[in-house]
């Protein structure tokens, strides 16, 4: 028998110690983000209200929100809007479909990778919008230069991030399906689509911002309606009041389109 005269005794109370295992999920405040941007209004208003500055330099919540009433009562608000979300929309769609298939094609074939990395490394850095003149030239003046460019500048973000994704997805799964002698299409259905999945919705939040970038520009250089044409005219004006209604009209867009991203992060990554 050993001799436990040298050991303490052991404790009858237990410590309960908390689980520390659970790894980092980031999570926010339902309400937190609407409380700092109410927040902020209030801030921006007060400084309106009392003069601390000039009304035409920066226009007070209030000056803003009577002139999207203004143009919404009077129907130019839908007029603008709807111009640029038809060429957002078809821009968008364009663009990406393009560039989801030809960056599977980059993570998948090797010929691709070096063809299409070459070419994308050379073309992605130009500016778009100075691609617009030469657009105009090819397909006319129209609607079809404004949403080829933003088609374009869609394209290249997208094709980045998903052959990015699918170069992320772990190569010994990949390795394990092979070695059952599961066909190719259904390692890229059922492995390679759902790992490179995180990075293409990350894709799809950087593109709609860069299709908002866009089409502000493609409308200010040719364009009689759309939000870009609207700013333009509004700030040659200096109506800074219907200037920054057109930039809230923006972030609204943009808003809008995160929201419909996270919901499709929570749909289609519910096993993260």
């Amino acid at each position: 028998m050993l001799d436990r005269a040298g050991l303490p005794a052991k404790d009858e109370t237990t410590r309960r110690v908390h689980f520390r295992g659970a790894g980092f999920v980031p999570a926010s405040s339902r309400f937190g983000g609407w409380i700092a941007l109410a927040l902020v209004i209030a801030i921006w208003q007060a400084a309106g209200s009392t003069k601390l500055v000039n009304p035409l330099f920066l226009p007070a919540p209030s000056a803003i929100a009577r002139a999207i009433y203004q143009l919404a009562v009077s129907g130019a608000l839908w007029q603008h809007v709807s111009a640029s979300l038809l060429r957002i929309g078809i821009g968008w769609l364009l663009g990406t479909a393009a560039g989801v298939a030809v960056g599977f094609a980059i993570g998948l074939s090797r010929l691709a990778r070096s063809v299409g990395i070459t070419f994308i490394s050379a073309l992605f850095p130009i500016p778009k919008i100075a691609l617009l003149p030469l657009l105009i030239l090819w397909l006319g003046i129209g609607e079809e230069p404004k949403i080829a460019t933003i088609a374009l500048g869609v394209f290249f973000s997208t094709a980045i991030s998903v052959y990015s994704g699918v170069d992320a997805v772990p190569r010994n799964l990949i390795r394990m399906a092979q070695s059952f002698n599961v066909p190719f299409v259904t390692i890229v259905r059922k492995v390679i689509w759902p790992g490179a999945l995180p990075a293409v919705l990350a894709g799809f939040r950087i593109t709609a911002s860069v299709a908002l970038l866009l089409v502000v520009s493609a409308e200010m250089i040719g364009a009689q309606y759309g939000i870009g044409a609207f700013v333009l005219q509004a700030g040659n004006l200096m109506q800074t009041d219907q200037l920054l209604a057109g930039v809230v009209i923006l972030s609204v867009f943009g808003l809008a389109v995160g929201k419909v991203i996270g919901w499709l992060e929570i749909r289609l990554l519910h096993w993260r």
